[in-house]
């Protein structure tokens, strides 16, 4: 009876006691993990923030960037979602095209975009297709009597995905040659005349070669957002849409486009460490460091918010389902 009495006296009293506080988050390194590869306009990003934003985290801790590239930066991003620590000292940065993936229900995506937490963006981008002057393609228009051949950079790239659905949805005739591990390695296969052209977003084309605009040696034959980019003078691709079912493929397709250069953490991390990191983008955004030396970088920072990224995700998320269908179709993915 007397032990019978101890045992309910115990568990009475852990019963009571005190939930012990969470430990502080007061990482001594964050790892910013990367589905580019080093060198891409991903990769030049994710270092500037690491420089900038470590003092604005407690404990001031270096942010170490990893490359882990591969299928479209689905191997990054299936890491980040199974295996990286939710402790909040594992970010990601991964393709804008990575969320769309999961939901076309590409075989090699192992996520749902939903359940990441996402921190922000520092770039709003454009995406666009863009052609040598050699090639005798000069306007959008052309694409649908004469063939223009393309580099791609595998499954699951926007590089790829663009051209593929291009040809399905409207009829274009774009011949795409895989292989190149990176958006750069086409544009040097361009200068070197093996192909002529490719699709990917306007700011890093025109920061990789400025001058083939000035000169006339390439041009931008249109974007793919719904209304013309301002200072462009190309047409949007929704010009060419005839259908309604073209215009929601091509909404579905090109939301990514809004989430820029998407900054996220695994599922799980506590509210209060997610806090912290998105103050300290927030505040990193806004810094005059930061931006100096983004300008010198030529990088524009127009930044996004995580709980903007969030409302677009799950705002893709909610397509109707005949829409996935037909763009994982048109893409070479598959739902189910």
């Amino acid at each position: 009876m007397k032990r019978y009495l101890f045992i309910i006296a115990s568990i009475t009293y852990l019963g009571s006691a005190p939930v012990l506080a969470q430990a502080p988050f007061e990482p001594k390194q964050i790892r910013l993990v990367l589905g580019a590869a080093a060198g891409q306009d991903y990769d030049v990003w994710a270092r500037l923030i690491g420089r900038h934003i470590q003092r604005r985290l407690p404990s001031n801790p270096p942010v170490v960037t990893v490359n882990m590239p591969g299928a479209g930066h689905l191997i990054a991003t299936n890491w980040l979602y199974n295996a990286a620590p939710r402790d909040g000292s594992v970010w990601g940065m991964v393709s804008r095209n990575a969320p769309s993936q999961a939901f076309l229900k590409a075989p090699a995506a192992k996520f749902d975009p939903l359940r990441f937490i996402w921190i922000g963006s520092p770039e709003l981008t454009n995406r666009g297709c863009f052609a040598m002057t050699s090639s005798g393609v000069t306007q959008a228009k052309q694409l649908f009597s004469q063939e223009l051949v393309v580099g791609g950079t595998g499954a699951g790239s926007a590089v790829s995905q663009t051209p593929a659905l291009l040809n399905g949805l409207l009829g274009m005739k774009f011949k795409t040659i895989e292989g190149y591990q990176k958006p750069q390695d086409i544009v040097r296969a361009m200068e070197s005349g093996e192909i002529s052209a490719i699709c990917q977003t306007v700011q890093s084309f025109m920061r990789e070669r400025p001058h083939w605009f000035t000169t006339g040696l390439a041009k931008l034959l249109f974007t793919l957002e719904r209304k013309p980019v301002t200072g462009l003078g190309v047409p949007t691709i929704y010009e060419f849409a005839e259908t309604e079912d073209q215009r929601k493929v091509l909404d579905f397709y090109s939301a990514s486009i809004e989430l820029g250069r998407p900054i996220f953490l695994p599922p799980e991390v506590p509210e209060d460490r997610v806090d912290i990191i998105r103050k300290a983008f927030a505040a990193t955004m806004d810094d005059k460091e930061f931006r100096d030396e983004a300008e010198r970088l030529k990088l524009d920072v127009t930044p996004r918010s995580g709980e903007e990224l969030q409302e677009l995700i799950y705002a893709a998320s909610t397509t109707e389902k005949r829409i996935m269908e037909l763009t994982a179709k048109l893409t070479g993915g598959s739902i189910n």
